[in-house]
């Protein structure tokens, strides 16, 4: 029987839209959305541009630096690499909740002159 080798990996590279920092035990931490979007082609030839919003959570080590967190700012385009969290959990209306977060592993500024290309089919 072959082993099944398991991947949990997302890779976003977009622009921020909020960015809120934490600071926890001298250590800062960061939650920010990252909206990145996908441009097709409707049945009338119209172009169709898509926008997904991300929450990434970051927090400093091997290959995120605290210096980087404390600049990030909304309109910053950013290169995250890390894995998908899921949290479930109960809303003040008594309603259940899942939400999908990037637990992110590796962060990238990018340069704003750099074009971010469009993904596409």
């Amino acid at each position: 029987m072959e082993q099944l080798t398991q991947l949990n990996r997302v890779e976003v590279r977009g622009i921020i839209g909020n960015v809120r920092l934490t600071k926890i035990s001298d250590t800062i931490c960061a939650k920010i959305t990252v909206a990145t979007n996908y441009a097709y082609k409707a049945k009338d030839s119209s172009c169709i541009i898509e926008t997904t919003w991300h929450t990434a959570n970051l927090f400093p080590g091997k290959n995120i630096r605290e210096e980087d967190l404390e600049k990030l700012q909304k309109g910053d385009k950013v290169h995250i690499i890390g894995r998908l969290r899921m949290q479930r959990y109960t809303a003040s209306d008594g309603a259940e909740r899942t939400v999908y977060e990037i637990a992110a592993s590796s962060l990238e500024l990018l340069r704003s002159e750099d074009p971010l290309q469009l993904e596409s089919v």
